[in-house]
């Protein structure tokens, strides 16, 4: 769920603007938690770290949404800013906030549309995700991209990260359900690959942070295919 603030005075805007967020959800299958507000008041005075996005007016009654914009910075450095306004002008000085664009009323969907995917590509390449791995001293959180590869040792499994080799207890079967299942391929019985950080593929190998892991006969193809759909959605 991405949560968005809308921050617009006009209310055939706001409803307009509510209704471009709406469609795009619709068309992409993303899902949006939606608050409005009517000035910039309303969401900088207080304000809390909780939106993914705000979309904001410049131009609003009490409090435009630059300065707006500045106090939220004082309080919230990840948050994505895109402007909305009716001149170009007025979003030059958008760099001071680190926003990430502006869009220009009257809002075609298009423009916005490609404004909207820009900032969710933004917020997914933020994303960290972890998993907890168990073993006889405790458990261990480990962020997933820093993952080489999982293998079978024994009745046991080690992970190779980027930070050393870890001992865990569970199945492989366990760990293929937690991991991410678009970034996760098993090239074999006993390997979990991470395609996030393989290097190459040489012969019937693949190239892992610098280690080389077989890939089964029957699996290389598969293999193939998952880490160039992978790339692409990368890309």
């Amino acid at each position: 769920m991405i949560r968005i603030a809308l921050v617009e005075d006009d209310a055939g805007y706001r409803r307009e603007l509510k209704s471009l967020l709406e469609r795009y959800g619709r068309e992409s299958g993303e899902k949006f938690d939606i608050r409005t507000f009517s000035d910039g008041d309303e969401i900088a005075v207080g304000y809390k770290a909780e939106y993914d996005i705000i979309l904001m007016d410049i131009q609003m009654r009490f409090m435009n949404g630059m300065d707006a914009a500045k106090e939220i910075r004082e309080k919230d450095g990840e948050v994505i800013i895109i402007f909305v306004t009716n001149t170009a002008q007025y979003a030059i000085s958008g760099y001071e906030v680190n926003a990430l664009d502006y869009i220009l009323k009257p809002v075609s969907y298009y423009a916005f549309s490609k404004t909207l995917e820009r900032a969710i590509g933004s917020l997914r390449r933020r994303e960290k995700r972890y998993i907890f791995i168990t073993n006889q001293h405790g458990v261990k959180k480990v962020e997933e991209s820093r993952i080489l590869y999982i293998e079978v040792e024994g009745h046991s499994l080690v992970y190779h990260t980027l930070d050393g080799d870890f001992g865990a207890t569970g199945t492989m079967k366990e760990v293929e359900e937690k991991v991410s299942q678009e970034s996760f391929f098993r090239c074999n019985k006993c390997f979990l690959v991470n395609l996030e950080n393989v290097d190459a593929v040489e012969g019937d190998d693949a190239v892992v942070g610098g280690e080389r892991v077989a890939l089964s006969r029957n699996k290389k193809k598969a293999f193939m295919e998952a880490l160039s759909l992978y790339v692409m959605g990368r890309s």
